[in-house]
Protein backbone atom coordinates (compact mmCIF):
# COMPACT_ATOMS: atom_id res chain seq x y z
CA UNK A 1 0.00 0.00 0.00
CA UNK A 2 2.87 2.36 0.74
CA UNK A 3 4.34 1.94 -2.74
CA UNK A 4 0.93 2.28 -4.39
CA UNK A 5 0.39 5.54 -2.52
CA UNK A 6 3.80 6.87 -3.50
CA UNK A 7 3.29 5.93 -7.16
CA UNK A 8 -0.18 7.52 -7.20
CA UNK A 9 1.13 10.73 -5.63
CA UNK A 10 4.07 10.87 -8.04
CA UNK A 11 1.79 10.26 -11.03
CA UNK A 12 -0.52 12.98 -9.79
CA UNK A 13 2.38 15.40 -9.47
CA UNK A 14 3.45 14.64 -13.05
CA UNK A 15 -0.09 15.20 -14.33
CA UNK A 16 -0.35 18.51 -12.45
CA UNK A 17 2.98 19.64 -13.91
CA UNK A 18 1.87 18.71 -17.44
CA UNK A 19 -1.45 20.49 -16.89
CA UNK A 20 0.26 23.60 -15.57
CA UNK A 21 2.67 23.64 -18.49
CA UNK A 22 -0.23 23.29 -20.96
CA UNK A 23 -2.36 25.95 -19.29
CA UNK A 24 0.52 28.41 -19.09
CA UNK A 25 1.05 28.21 -22.84
CA UNK A 26 -2.55 29.15 -23.72
CA UNK A 27 -3.86 32.69 -23.66
CA UNK A 28 -7.61 32.04 -23.82
CA UNK A 29 -9.57 30.26 -21.10
CA UNK A 30 -11.47 28.06 -23.54
CA UNK A 31 -8.17 26.59 -24.74
CA UNK A 32 -6.99 26.06 -21.15
CA UNK A 33 -10.00 23.96 -20.11
CA UNK A 34 -8.84 20.73 -21.79
CA UNK A 35 -5.60 20.83 -19.80
CA UNK A 36 -7.53 21.53 -16.63
CA UNK A 37 -9.97 18.68 -17.23
CA UNK A 38 -7.51 16.07 -18.46
CA UNK A 39 -4.42 16.77 -16.35
CA UNK A 40 -4.81 19.09 -13.40
CA UNK A 41 -8.01 17.73 -11.82
CA UNK A 42 -7.07 14.03 -12.16
CA UNK A 43 -3.55 14.86 -11.00
CA UNK A 44 -4.86 16.54 -7.86
CA UNK A 45 -7.13 13.56 -7.22
CA UNK A 46 -4.18 11.17 -7.55
CA UNK A 47 -2.11 13.26 -5.15
CA UNK A 48 -4.91 13.16 -2.56
CA UNK A 49 -5.45 9.41 -3.06
CA UNK A 50 -1.72 8.76 -2.77
CA UNK A 51 -1.52 10.83 0.41
CA UNK A 52 -4.43 8.91 1.93
CA UNK A 53 -2.80 5.56 1.06
CA UNK A 54 0.57 6.60 2.48
CA UNK A 55 -0.96 8.07 5.64
CA UNK A 56 -3.16 5.01 6.12
CA UNK A 57 -0.19 2.72 5.76
CA UNK A 58 2.08 4.69 8.07
CA UNK A 59 -0.52 5.49 10.74
CA UNK A 60 -2.68 2.38 10.49
CA UNK A 61 0.03 -0.27 10.59
CA UNK A 62 -0.07 -1.18 6.91
CA UNK A 63 -3.35 -3.08 7.06
CA UNK A 64 -2.04 -5.62 9.57
CA UNK A 65 -4.31 -6.35 12.54
CA UNK A 66 -3.21 -4.63 15.77
CA UNK A 67 -0.47 -2.74 13.94
CA UNK A 68 1.35 -6.01 13.17
CA UNK A 69 3.47 -5.84 16.31
CA UNK A 70 3.10 -6.81 19.94
CA UNK A 71 1.50 -9.76 21.70
CA UNK A 72 -1.85 -9.31 19.97
CA UNK A 73 -0.35 -9.94 16.52
CA UNK A 74 -0.34 -13.73 16.95
CA UNK A 75 -3.70 -13.94 18.68
CA UNK A 76 -5.55 -15.05 15.52
CA UNK A 77 -3.42 -18.16 15.01
CA UNK A 78 -3.46 -19.04 18.69
CA UNK A 79 -7.26 -19.07 18.92
CA UNK A 80 -8.14 -20.11 15.37
CA UNK A 81 -9.43 -23.59 16.27
CA UNK A 82 -11.44 -22.61 19.35
CA UNK A 83 -15.17 -22.21 19.63
CA UNK A 84 -16.66 -18.94 20.90
CA UNK A 85 -16.40 -18.78 24.66
CA UNK A 86 -13.43 -21.19 24.88
CA UNK A 87 -10.20 -19.94 26.40
CA UNK A 88 -9.05 -16.34 26.07
CA UNK A 89 -10.40 -15.41 22.66
CA UNK A 90 -10.59 -11.71 23.54
CA UNK A 91 -14.41 -11.78 23.46
CA UNK A 92 -16.29 -10.83 26.61
CA UNK A 93 -16.82 -13.86 28.84
CA UNK A 94 -19.18 -12.81 31.63
CA UNK A 95 -21.71 -15.45 32.63
CA UNK A 96 -24.11 -12.86 34.14
CA UNK A 97 -27.56 -12.45 32.55
CA UNK A 98 -27.64 -10.47 29.29
CA UNK A 99 -28.30 -6.73 29.31
CA UNK A 100 -29.64 -4.26 26.78
CA UNK A 101 -29.58 -0.54 26.13
CA UNK A 102 -33.06 1.05 26.31
CA UNK A 103 -34.50 1.08 22.80
CA UNK A 104 -31.77 -1.26 21.54
CA UNK A 105 -32.35 -4.42 19.53
CA UNK A 106 -29.37 -6.48 20.73
CA UNK A 107 -28.71 -8.44 23.92
CA UNK A 108 -25.17 -8.13 25.32
CA UNK A 109 -23.06 -9.70 28.03
CA UNK A 110 -22.51 -7.16 30.84
CA UNK A 111 -18.79 -6.91 30.00
CA UNK A 112 -19.37 -6.39 26.26
CA UNK A 113 -17.36 -3.35 25.06
CA UNK A 114 -20.51 -1.95 23.44
CA UNK A 115 -22.34 -1.60 26.78
CA UNK A 116 -19.62 -1.79 29.46
CA UNK A 117 -19.64 1.31 31.62
CA UNK A 118 -23.02 2.54 30.34
CA UNK A 119 -25.24 3.29 33.33
CA UNK A 120 -28.44 3.04 31.27
CA UNK A 121 -27.85 -0.67 30.49
CA UNK A 122 -30.70 -2.75 31.93
CA UNK A 123 -31.38 -6.51 32.13
CA UNK A 124 -32.61 -7.92 28.83
CA UNK A 125 -35.26 -10.11 30.44
CA UNK A 126 -37.57 -11.98 28.06
CA UNK A 127 -37.46 -9.35 25.30
CA UNK A 128 -37.07 -10.81 21.83
CA UNK A 129 -33.61 -9.43 21.14
CA UNK A 130 -30.99 -10.55 18.67
CA UNK A 131 -27.61 -11.61 20.13
CA UNK A 132 -24.75 -9.13 19.90
CA UNK A 133 -22.24 -10.23 17.22
CA UNK A 134 -19.35 -9.00 19.36
CA UNK A 135 -19.98 -10.78 22.67
CA UNK A 136 -22.42 -13.57 21.61
CA UNK A 137 -24.41 -13.74 24.87
CA UNK A 138 -26.11 -17.04 24.00
CA UNK A 139 -24.50 -20.20 22.61
CA UNK A 140 -25.33 -20.90 18.98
Amino acid sequence: MLWAGLVAAAGGAVLCAVGWYGISGERFAERQLPYLASCTVPGAALIVAGAVLVAGTLLGGGGRPYGGEGPEAGAETETAGRQPGEGSSGAPSSEDPPVRVPGGTLAHRPDCPLVAGRPEAEPAGDAGLAPCPVCEPWPR
